[in-house]
């Protein structure tokens, strides 16, 4: 590739990761190349005696999300299957994985249609950062596409460290109060948010409360406006 062309190919991955929406594109375009169903983008920083996980992009379900829970995910993007840059990735089969992950782990991975991963660490900056891609059948995901793909991570994610600090550990919402304000910010009534997540309608104006006070907003609007800006959502 000539210089020109290395950098217009920089500019256009730095453009292309200008919001969470594009972050997401990103993502859903690598997985599709590589074989996978299922990427998770997490962030992962210690606090006290243990880790503190935080999902920034993923496609995974939420039903999946909460049952697997976040021990079990950081397990994963930390395991001994975790690739280095400049390492050869090795795919976790679960259901060859009982050693590692213990039986009833190993099973609901499975269950949840990741029955092969593989566990990228990306250096980006200071940040702990990984990258999990998951396939419903072992064998699909394609491993001699794996260490570009884990580069390719790397640049892509250190040209957009804005989207980063807003997504990861500076985000101050939970994942149900993002949701909701999301659902919000697409112009939902608190009701078909109440049924779009399956909880009441008192308890979806408690999340949006609280994530006007986290953002210290004074209301709804200027809550989806900051958060917009911040790309949280």
């Amino acid at each position: 590739m000539t210089a020109l062309a290395a950098r217009n190919e920089q500019t256009t991955v730095a453009a292309r990761l200008a919001s969470r929406s594009d972050l997401t594109a990103f993502f859903m375009n690598l997985t599709d190349e590589i074989g996978a169903d299922g990427y998770m983008l997490v962030a992962i920083a210690q606090d006290q005696d243990r880790d503190n996980l935080q999902i920034i992009a993923s496609n995974w379900i939420y039903d999946a999300i909460q049952i697997a829970g976040h021990a079990l995910i950081a397990g994963l993007a930390q395991g001994p299957f975790a690739s280095a840059p400049g390492v050869r990735p090795q795919s976790l089969i679960a259901a060859q994985a009982p050693a590692v992950l213990g039986g009833e782990e190993a099973r609901l991975l499975d269950v949840l249609g990741h029955a092969e991963i593989f566990a990228l660490r990306l250096h980006v900056g200071r940040q702990r950062l990984f990258v999990l891609f998951s396939a419903a059948e072992a064998g699909r995901i394609d491993p001699d596409a794996m260490p570009r793909t884990q580069l390719e991570c790397c640049y892509a994610l250190s040209q957009a460290p804005a989207i980063l600090a807003a997504a990861s550990m500076q985000d101050p919402l939970s994942d149900r109060e993002r949701e909701c304000l999301f659902w919000v910010s697409e112009g939902k009534t608190t009701d078909e948010v109440a049924l779009i997540l399956g909880v009441s309608s008192n308890t979806v104006n408690s999340y949006i409360t609280h994530a006007i006070q986290k953002l210290s907003a004074s209301n709804r609007a200027m809550a989806i406006a900051t958060a917009i800006r911040s790309g949280i959502i």
